[in-house]
């Protein structure tokens, strides 16, 4: 069981508004992810919050080139680099990162299947509906499960055509991208479902809106939300989280997975 801490470099990101953004405070906090237990960390410099509007390679790649070079040389862990864009994405790997986590499952940037090809890199698909500027704009589903199933397929199928390698790529049904708060619930009891792609499934619930919405909290008190979230989706079937709450969820999980396998 897989636990993705999140970094975040950009100053507008939904969770963390800007406490990452110099590469010093960034790389201090790379490393106590990986303290906390963390298996991979995961280095973003776009937000991809509701709402939020895409930034330029450059500014991308000022962000995040710097803490991935020196977390890179610190961390026993793998990194990730959490892009759409594949200039980002081949710079990152370049400078240490093994891990691309597209939340446009390689439609963002023709370029970037190839980039993941040529490093043997791994690779996270997730499905979103439109982009994050306009994805909460009244999403619509006959059948959520079903249908980021059948999106993950394709976007699946697309990469293997790409010569990226099967056992190189997981999936993420992308709970809070395009979703309400009954279609995240329905894709967390579902995740038994996208595991008959026969990939790893990773989910990312950690302190999203719909938490806030079901427990009227605010975003710096919904961990224990976050928590009961990621053990339902380890009971469900998941191979990983992706969390800000490192430490908290790691416990939570580890027993969870107890509990799955009963006890062994």
């Amino acid at each position: 069981m897989l636990v993705m801490g999140i970094l975040n470099t950009a100053p507008d990101s939904f969770s963390d508004w800007g406490r990452c953004t110099d590469a010093q405070t960034a790389v201090a906090h790379g490393v106590r992810l990986q303290s906390e237990g963390a298996d991979i960390v995961d280095v973003g410099g776009e937000s991809t919050r509701p709402g939020s509007q895409p930034i330029s390679e450059e500014e991308e790649l000022s962000r995040v080139l710097p803490v991935v070079e020196r977390l890179a040389a610190q961390l026993r862990v793998p990194l990730s680099i959490d892009t759409s864009k594949a200039r980002v994405a081949e710079a990152a790997l370049k400078a240490g990162a093994r891990i691309v986590n597209d939340v446009t499952a390689l439609r963002g940037d023709p370029g970037m299947g190839e980039v993941v090809r040529k490093h043997d890199a791994g690779l996270v698909l997730m499905h979103m509906l439109g982009t994050p500027a306009t994805m909460q704009d009244a999403p619509q589903y006959r059948d959520v499960v079903g249908e980021v199933y059948a999106f993950l397929e394709v976007r699946l199928q697309a990469a293997l055509d790409m010569g990226i390698r099967r056992e190189r790529i997981a999936v993420d049904p992308g709970i809070g991208f395009g979703k309400t708060v009954e279609h995240n619930l329905e894709l967390i009891r579902g995740l038994g479902k996208l595991r008959e792609l026969g990939q790893p499934v990773f989910v990312g619930p950690s302190r999203k809106r719909f938490i806030g919405t079901l427990l009227d909290l605010p975003v710096d008190q919904r961990v224990e939300g976050t928590l009961a979230v990621c053990v339902a989706a380890v009971l469900n079937g998941v191979d990983a989280v992706r969390v800000h709450d490192v430490k908290p969820v790691r416990r939570a999980v580890d027993l969870a997975v107890h509990l799955r396998s009963g006890g062994r």
